[in-house]
């Protein structure tokens, strides 16, 4: 491409090229660079980016039975800085809920970067710690000690479908009201985890229980998958 300068000599070789040259296609504005979405941000830079972050409430539940602990959640914000999912990682199922609701409605400014402002993934921790005048009032073991008082939530409800050809070993965590909040395939079981996540939709459950009291809890279970639920996870949403 030749460029025009101000000096005479390279200004009349410019229009002498263009003019014996009239196929000559003009420059173009180059594409945007491409965002890699999405980028991975350690906890201490995304923190930075937080504009709204509403505090997970302390479960009343969870104070009078002595639990406490750290909520590890996976987080993608999306371009616009709104939080477009999250998972937990690890805690208890009562702080785990709590948490969840919280995180889901924060919102982050978004991350720049030479092509834009793009999505991201990071972590998020939130510790719930009790403040107990006499430690030793504390149980040693108050998670087990709850987990044997409560009953656990139960299917109660799903549509009939074709035979299964696989199963997908799943783990749900589900609130008081028996609703599906968050789900992740177990260790080693086979990632169908959208067209899994589509099935249980038609599902039912009761939740789980603390005497006559509906709590968040833990499930897991096997979803039956047929050929065109799994034809359809492999194929992605161009398969759809």
């Amino acid at each position: 491409m030749t460029k025009f300068r101000w000096h005479p000599h390279g200004l009349f070789l410019s229009v002498l090229v263009l003019g014996c040259a009239p196929e000559i296609a003009l420059p173009q504005t180059p594409p945007p660079l491409p965002v890699l979405n999405p980028v991975s941000l350690n906890s201490k830079e995304a923190t930075r980016l937080v504009l709204d972050q509403a505090k997970p409430e302390y479960p009343p539940l969870a104070k009078v039975n002595y639990i406490q602990g750290q909520v590890r959640v996976q987080v993608e914000i999306a371009r616009d800085g709104k939080v477009a999912q999250a998972h937990v990682v690890r805690g208890h199922p009562i702080l785990a809920a709590s948490t969840l609701k919280a995180v889901r409605s924060w919102i982050y400014r978004p991350l720049e970067t030479p092509a834009g402002p793009s999505g991201f993934l990071t972590t998020v921790e939130v510790r719930f710690s009790l403040r107990a005048h006499k430690m030793d009032t504390v149980p040693t073991q108050p998670e087990r000690d709850l987990s044997r008082q409560v009953k656990p939530p139960e299917v109660i409800g799903r549509p009939a479908g074709p035979p299964p050809t696989a199963l997908v070993h799943m783990r749900l965590l589900l609130n008081d009201q028996g609703q599906v909040i968050d789900a992740a395939p177990l260790p080693g079981a086979v990632t169908n985890l959208e067209a899994a996540e589509k099935i249980l939709e038609g599902w039912t459950f009761r939740p789980a229980r603390w005497g006559s009291l509906p709590i968040p809890w833990y499930l897991d279970l096997d979803v039956p998958m047929g050929t065109a639920a799994i034809s359809r996870a492999s194929a992605g949403p161009g398969g759809r």
